[in-house]
C-alpha cells in the first residue's frame, strides 16, 4: 500500500463535492489506515469475516468503506488486496445498481418484518464472488429487528458478507457485537484534512484561496463529509466571516477585563442572528485551540493563519486564564439548557470573566494572584504607621492614673518574696509585649507559629494570599502585615474572619490585624512550613525552697491562687 493517499476520483453527473469525490478504493480513503491495514490485508490474504462492526462519528467513511470492501471483494481486477475501480463490477457498485450489495437504512427499516426480508435472500446466489449486506445506523433496529438478524450472523452463508455501521457501538446488542469483528473510526486530523481539499480543490478547479480551505477544515470538525460540505457552502456564499462568528474583539475585551467591551461585543454578535446556545459552544471551541496550542500543539486542529491567530491570544491569555474561560463557559453552557433567556448566562460569564473581584471561587482568586505575580502592580504610596496601642495596665493600677504604673498587687507570701527578687516581680512592659491571658508574644515566636500553625488553619484561598505575605510588626495585640500589592490588601476582606478565627485558635486572644502594602513582596520566595517548635511554657515558676509561691501574669492566675490556694492548672 502507498504511502501518499491517490487523488479522489470524480463521479460525473455529480456536483455535491463529498458525494463527488468520494473515495472508491482503500488508496483514496484518508485518516484511518488503521481500518485500510486491516480489511486490506484480509482481502489480499483471503482472510475475510463473515460480519464487521464499523463504528464511529458521522462523515469519517463507515459507509464508503463498507462500499469498498464489497469492490474488492467481487473486483475483476484486484491489486494488493485493493479495488481496481474499473471493472463492470465495481462501476456498477459505485452506481448501486450491483445485486452484490445490499444496503438498508436501519433508521427507517427497523421492523423485523423488514430485516426478514432482506435476509431471506441471503441463501440465494450471486453475480459475483460474494454477497455484502451494508447495515447503515444499526443500532436503531427494534429488539425483534436485531434477535432476527441475529441468527443469520451466528450461522451466516458461507458467501455472504454483513457490514454493520453505527454511530453509536453501545446500543447495539452485545450478542451482536460479539459476533462481529469491530473496527472504529476515527475523527481525521486537521492537516489530513487540509490534503483532502486541497486535493479535491485541485482536482476540480475550484479557485478557492487558503484561507476558504482553513475554514472549511475548521468547520468539518474532523469529518471529511462536513469538511467537504462547509466548502461547497463557502465557495457558493463567497464570504467565510458569515459562516462562523468572529470572536477577536471579545477575546480582545477579555484580555484588557473590559466588561462593556465583551457585552457590546456579544450584543453584535446576537443581532447578528447567532443563536446563545450555538454562540458559547463556538466560543468554547476557539477557546480550546487556544488552550491546546499553549498545552500540546501537535493536539490542535488549527492550521496555519488560524493557529498563528490563536497562539498569539494564547501567549496573551496565559494557561491559567485559558483553563478559567473554558471551566466558566462550559457552566453557562449547561445553565442555558434550562435558562428562559439564554444571552444572559453568557453575558454573566462574560462579566464574571472581566471583573473577578465578582468571583469568589478559588480558581478566580489564584487568577488575580498569578496576574500579581506576572507583574500587574501598581505602585502603592506607603500607609502612615498605625497609632500604637495604649500601654498595659499592670494588675491592680488604677485605671485613671497618669503616674508610673504601681506594682501588682499579690498575696502577702508573694510581695515578702517580691521584695527579695525585684527584678522577677516587677518586669518591663516595654520590652516584651503581653496579651490579656498573660501570654507573652515575641515578634519571632509570632512570625514562626503564624506560618507553622496559623495559615494551615485557614482555607485554600487564605494560603493563597498568606503565603505570599509577611509579618512586619507587632505592637500588643496589634498585628501588622504587609502585603505585596494594593489588590491583595483589598482582598483581605474575603479572609479576614477566617484569619482572626486562626490567630485566636492559636494565641489564645483576640487579636487586631492591620494590612499594609510593600511591593518588594511580589516574587519573594514563599515560606516553608518548619517542625513544630516545643510550646513556650505559659507561667515562670521561681526555683526555690517555699514551691507554692508562684508569679503569676494575668488577672485570672491571680484570682485562682487566692481562690485556690497550692492548685495546679492542668488543662
Amino acid at each position: 500500500m502507498a504511502d501518499e493517499k491517490a487523488t479522489p476520483t470524480s463521479l460525473e453527473g455529480v456536483t455535491s463535492l463529498y458525494r463527488r469525490f468520494r473515495p472508491a478504493r482503500f488508496a483514496e480513503l484518508r485518516g484511518q489506515d488503521h481500518v485500510v491495514r486491516a480489511l486490506q490485508g484480509a482481502v489480499k490474504n483471503d482472510r475475510i469475516s463473515h460480519a464487521y462492526l464499523f463504528s464511529g462519528p458521522r462523515g469519517t467513511g463507515k459507509t464508503t468503506t463498507a462500499r469498498i470492501l464489497a469492490k474488492a471483494l467481487n473486483c475483476e481486477n484486484p491489486v494488493d488486496g485493493d479495488a481496481c475501480a474499473k471493472c463492470a463490477s465495481c462501476l456498477s457498485i459505485a452506481k448501486g445498481t450491483s445485486l452484490d450489495v445490499i444496503e438498508l437504512d436501519a433508521a427507517s427499516n427497523n421492523g423485523v418484518d423488514d430485516i426478514r426480508d432482506i435476509i431471506s435472500g441471503a441463501w440465494h446466489g450471486t453475480p459475483g464472488s460474494w454477497k455484502v449486506y451494508i447495515f447503515d445506523e444499526v443500532h436503531q433496529l427494534s429488539k425483534a429487528a436485531s434477535a432476527a438478524l441475529l441468527k443469520t450472523l451466528e450461522e451466516p452463508p458461507s458467501h455472504v458478507v454483513f457490514v454493520l455501521a453505527t454511530t453509536d457501538p453501545h446500543k447495539v446488542l452485545p450478542t451482536i457485537r460479539s459476533r462481529t469483528q469491530h473496527l472504529e473510526f476515527r475523527l481525521i486530523g486537521a492537516e489530513t484534512l487540509a490534503t483532502l481539499l486541497h486535493d479535491v480543490e485541485g482536482a476540480a478547479g475550484l479557485g478557492a484561496d487558503d484561507a476558504t480551505i482553513e475554514a472549511a477544515v475548521r468547520l468539518g470538525r474532523g469529518s471529511a463529509r462536513d469538511a467537504l460540505s462547509a466548502l461547497d457552502q463557502l465557495l457558493a456564499t463567497g464570504s467565510i466571516s458569515e459562516s462562523q462568528p468572529e470572536f477577536d474583539e471579545l477575546f480582545h475585551a477579555l484580555v484588557h477585563d473590559d466588561a462593556v467591551g465583551a457585552l457590546r461585543s456579544l450584543a453584535i454578535l446576537a443581532r447578528e442572528g447567532w443563536d446563545p446556545e450555538q454562540l458559547a459552544e463556538n466560543f468554547a471551541g476557539e477557546v480550546r485551540q487556544v488552550f491546546l496550542l499553549q498545552v500540546a500543539p501537535e493536539v490542535a486542529d488549527a492550521v496555519d493563519a488560524d493557529r498563528d491567530r490563536l497562539s498569539a491570544w494564547g501567549e496573551q491569555f496565559g494557561l491559567a486564564r485559558s483553563v478559567r474561560i473554558l471551566e466558566t463557559v462550559g457552566r453557562a453552557i449547561r445553565e442555558m439548557k434550562s435558562a428562559p433567556e439564554k444571552i444572559v448566562m453568557l453575558e454573566v460569564a462574560m462579566v464574571r470573566l472581566t471583573k473577578p473581584d465578582l468571583d469568589h471561587s478559588y480558581e478566580s482568586l489564584d487568577e488575580r494572584l498569578t496576574k500579581v505575580e506576572r507583574g500587574a502592580v501598581r505602585s502603592v504610596a506607603p500607609p502612615s504607621p498605625p497609632s500604637p496601642a495604649p500601654p498595659l495596665r499592670p494588675i491592680g493600677s488604677s485605671a485613671h492614673a497618669t503616674d508610673a504604673p504601681a506594682p501588682a498587687v499579690v498575696s502577702e507570701p508573694l510581695a515578702s518574696k517580691a521584695a527579695e527578687a525585684p527584678e522577677i516581680a516587677s518586669p518591663k512592659i516595654e520590652e516584651t509585649p503581653m496579651s490579656s491571658s498573660g501570654i507573652s508574644l515575641d515578634l519571632d515566636d509570632v512570625r514562626e507559629r503564624f506560618v507553622e500553625r496559623v495559615i494551615p488553619r485557614t482555607s485554600r484561598s487564605a494560603q493563597l494570599l498568606l503565603r505570599s505575605s509577611r509579618i512586619e510588626a507587632l505592637d500588643g495585640l496589634l498585628l501588622t502585615i504587609a502585603v505585596g500589592s494594593e489588590e491583595m490588601r483589598e482582598n483581605t476582606e474575603l479572609i479576614a474572619q477566617g484569619l482572626k478565627g486562626a490567630l485566636e485558635h492559636e494565641f489564645k486572644v483576640p487579636m487586631t490585624v492591620f494590612w499594609t502594602v510593600d511591593t518588594s513582596l511580589v516574587g519573594a520566595p514563599v515560606p516553608t512550613r518548619r517542625a513544630a517548635a516545643k510550646p513556650a511554657p505559659i507561667e515562670d515558676e521561681i526555683d526555690d525552697a517555699d514551691a507554692s509561691v508562684r508569679v503569676v501574669a494575668s488577672v485570672a492566675d491571680h484570682l485562682i491562687t487566692e481562690m485556690f490556694p497550692g492548685s495546679e492548672e492542668i488543662s
